[in-house]
């Protein structure tokens, strides 16, 4: 799914909790969103998930409990985060962050959409990728 870019999203406060699997960012703006874990992993902005172009994505499955095992500042732009599934390699960006949180809804139907359109179930375990090629 394209991203429309938030211009100056910048975060007064991020809390990881834990027992709900959501994180809880505070903007600037005054807007607050709790992120699931899940969303966060299925929309990863990584090559793994994201592929190297459109239509290229990867459909994620099986990731409604996956949790948030650690979450690392990149600058003064992101965060990067540790999945308990071993995914750590999607770079979130302020912007992205503020896009996930603000699109939840729609993001949640696509995601229900894309499962429909492959006829898998959101618990299915991830099938195994064959060559994806670019170490990742």
């Amino acid at each position: 799914m394209a991203q429309t870019p938030i211009r100056g999203a910048t975060p007064q406060a991020i809390t990881v909790h834990e027992a709900s699997r959501v994180l809880e960012v505070a903007f600037a703006d005054g807007a607050t969103f709790r992120i699931p874990f899940e969303l966060m992993r299925v929309y990863s902005p990584s090559a793994e998930v994201q592929g190297h172009g459109p239509g290229q994505e990867v459909l994620q499955t099986g990731k409604r409990d996956v949790r948030l095992l650690g979450l690392e500042p990149v600058g003064n732009y992101a965060v990067q985060p540790t999945f308990s599934d071993g995914h750590d390699t999607g770079i979130f960006s302020w912007d992205y962050l503020y896009f996930l949180g603000s699109q939840q809804e729609q993001l949640w139907a696509d995601y229900e959409r894309r499962l429909g359109d492959a006829g898998v179930d959101r618990d299915a375990p991830m099938a195994q990728a064959a060559g994806h090629g670019c170490g990742h």
